[in-house]
């Protein structure tokens, strides 16, 4: 917004001001989400200043409507009335001074019930602050509830970042203990804590980093006989496994129980990312139909990997994370994302779901949908 300050604006006190709103002029508040959280005047718009020149002719197509705006004090109002008045809106005034005035002159006024305790509004303020998140997306990620497969070297930094964000439920697989080679790129774990299992390393720098995040330790090594059980009780899955047959575990798992799952892959200097998100884009096996011999894709213990990479990666699967519980934003879902380390370049394949696929294809979720419309049978008819 460009500097109005030779317009002439119209001010008014907080008595005229509640005066105009009951003859039925429109309030919009120019503040910032988190203040109109604090509190707004009833009945008001929330358009921010910086939203103004973009938003407000859909605000107020009628540039003859009367416009009452206000901020907390009067200035962010001012400008933004005058900026209204050079766009040619013919009736616009602007609240001078403290706007608990309002209130004391009458006005009526709303305090919505507050999703997040004065400790969660400190620590979270920052992001609290972004238009997409607010109180309410802070508290669906607090309510959030995410697996990790693998507490290594993606899931050291997903794990940390997931936490320092408020996540409130982090759930890690990992039957690992800490091993000194994994030092060099598994950075949630330290020299102190050497043969400790690795849940319980995670679990000790993820309270340390946020006390109000729950960790639920599951010290087992996914399978196909416990891969239902495991995932079923959370919202988001991410894959941070380093071999193609919990992979592919994982994905069947997670069709039939349409859970999205974030997957990551690092090899030397090289990492992917992309999401899967059930019968709305590709799976894994979409992907990778055929599952390649292990000499193509070795793990790290034998191809090695650059201590910086899964950081790369890991970060943007906890971004991916963020997009799905928020709802918000393109997640990776049909994308593949390629970086590559030594060329500091990202390059992105676009993938398709197959109507084939034998996971997600038209054939397979007939099946799915079938099978969770059927009636569970009675205990003793299971057993029979």
């Amino acid at each position: 917004m460009t500097d109005q300050s030779n317009t002439a604006v119209r001010e008014v006190s907080a008595a005229e001001a509640v005066a105009l709103a009951r003859e039925g002029y429109r309030v919009i508040d120019v503040r910032e989400q988190n203040e109109w959280d604090a509190g707004h005047v009833a009945g008001a718009t929330l358009l921010p200043l910086r939203e103004v020149p973009e938003r407000i002719g859909e605000v107020a197509p009628d540039r003859d409507t009367p416009l009452l705006l206000h901020c907390a004090v009067g200035a962010r109002s001012g400008r933004a009335a005058a900026y209204l008045s050079q766009l040619g809106y013919t009736n616009v005034v602007s609240l001078k001074g403290p706007l608990d005035h309002w209130k004391q002159q009458g006005g009526l006024w709303e305090e919505p019930a507050q999703l997040l305790s004065p400790g969660q509004q400190r620590r979270y303020a920052r992001q609290v602050l972004i238009p997409e998140i607010g109180q309410e997306g802070q508290r669906r990620m607090l309510d959030a509830k995410v697996l990790l497969i693998g507490a290594g070297g993606l899931g050291s930094p997903i794990a940390l970042y997931l936490a320092a964000s408020g996540v409130g439920t982090i759930g890690l697989v990992d039957d690992d203990v800490v091993d000194e080679s994994n030092l060099q790129r598994q950075v949630i774990h330290g020299v102190d804590r050497l043969g400790m299992l690795k849940v319980d390393s995670a679990e000790l720098t993820l309270r340390g980093l946020n006390p109000e995040t729950t960790v639920v330790k599951h010290v087992e090594r996914l399978s196909a006989d416990n891969v239902e059980r495991l995932i079923a009780p959370y919202d988001v899955i991410v894959d941070g496994t380093d071999n193609f047959d919990t992979r592919y575990v994982l994905n069947d798992a997670a069709v039939k129980l349409r859970k999205p799952v974030v997957h990551g892959s690092i090899y030397r200097w090289d990492g992917q990312v992309t999401t899967f998100v059930p019968f709305e884009g590709p799976c894994y096996r979409c992907m990778y139909p055929t599952q390649p011999p292990p000499e193509l894709a070795p793990a790290c213990s034998v191809a090695g990997v650059l201590g910086v990479l899964p950081g790369i990666a890991g970060v943007m699967q906890a971004n991916e994370v963020f997009k799905l519980i928020l709802g918000v934003g393109d997640t990776l879902s049909g994308r593949l994302l390629i970086f590559d380390a030594m060329g500091t370049t990202f390059d992105e394949v676009r993938t398709w779901r197959d109507p084939a696929c034998p996971a997600c294809g038209d054939a397979a979720r007939v099946a799915i949908d079938a099978e969770s419309r059927q009636p569970a049978q009675p205990a003793s008819v299971a057993s029979a």
